[in-house]
């Protein structure tokens, strides 16, 4: 322990950066997963870099090219010749510590060069399978953070990356308007049609009855993807479940906020501000207390939270 002690420090500053890019990019993440000890905070951040740093070779540069080269990258990181640069350095120190799974890494990798070549999904399995790739990936790269020899349990595996979904399809459902000035519709045709929406709706920024109804499609569907990782928290480390329960709870809450703001999500960005963000950490302590000692004392999950937490339990949707 010392000597991975030792690792962290000598890499603090390669560290420091990845703190920086997450600090820059998400809020939510930030937030959440702050609350984790030094070793596993840190390289939730080194990861969360390279997440950033592919996202934005096609969301910022539109670059093939740098998405190629991160990819090259990458590969000679895994061959044991690790570029000599701030992410890689980090990086190094996550996989020498966790029993780390390269091949989500790759998928992330792909899914960037999926938007590069982006077209709408005609369907929500469409929607799905591309939000595997650039999101339920980041759920199984986190998960040997966030429980040791999680590797073989493959039902923890699916609720990881029915999270990173979900979290991909409340980002989409958040940035409808940005997408639409980019040229992309992340919402499915079959979701459209299904609600009478047609695409001049989102051309005209009015979020009437039509576009609600297919906001809210997704909506349900992105509630629905979080539910298998809230029901499995007490399976995750315990220095790891309220890091991973707020972060649900923090991307859950975008929802709420777009709804309150009206479905303006065609003209602007919905943000949780830092009050609500406390408010909704509280609420995710609180159903873990509940978890917790309902695990504890042996009483049925169901009952316990009916007694004792039915604001936990409206969180849950019951």
């Amino acid at each position: 322990m010392t000597m991975l002690r030792d690792r962290f420090e000598e890499r603090a500053e390669d560290f420091a950066w990845c703190e920086r890019v997450i600090k820059r990019g998400s809020n939510s993440f930030y937030r959440a997963f702050s609350q984790m000890p030094d070793k596993k905070r840190q390289s939730v951040f080194a990861i969360y870099a390279f997440c950033r740093f592919a996202d934005d070779c096609v969301d910022r540069e539109a670059s093939r090219a740098l998405l190629d080269d991160l990819a090259v990258e990458f590969e000679r990181f895994c061959a044991g010749d690790a570029p000599d640069k701030p992410l890689w350095r980090a990086l190094e120190v996550v996989f020498e510590t966790f029993d780390m799974d390269e091949r989500p890494f790759f998928d992330m990798l792909e899914g960037q060069r999926r938007d590069l070549d982006f077209r709408q999904p005609q369907t929500m399995e469409e929607l799905e399978d591309y939000a595997y790739y650039v999101a339920g990936s980041v759920g199984l790269m986190l998960l040997p953070l966030l429980r040791a020899e999680s590797a073989s349990d493959a039902s923890l595996r699916a609720s990881a990356v029915a999270l990173g979904v979900g979290m991909q399809l409340t980002n989409i459902l958040r940035d409808v308007g940005e997408d639409w000035d980019a040229g992309r519709v992340y919402l499915p045709v079959s979701v459209l049609e299904q609600a009478a929406c047609p695409l001049e709706r989102l051309a005209e920024r009015r979020p009437d009855a039509t576009f609600v109804r297919a906001w809210e499609l997704v909506a349900r569907r992105s509630e629905e993807l979080y539910l298998p990782m809230q029901d499995d928290v007490l399976r995750l480390d315990d220095d790891s479940r309220l890091p991973t329960l707020s972060s649900l709870f923090l991307y859950r809450g975008i929802l709420g906020r777009v709804r309150s703001e009206g479905y303006s999500c065609l003209e602007r960005r919905a943000t949780v501000s830092k009050e609500q963000a406390a408010r909704l950490m509280q609420e995710a302590s609180a159903l873990l207390a509940v978890k917790s000692a309902a695990a504890s004392c042996g009483v049925s999950k169901s009952a316990f939270e009916r007694e004792e937490c039915p604001r936990a339990l409206a969180q849950e949707g019951r």
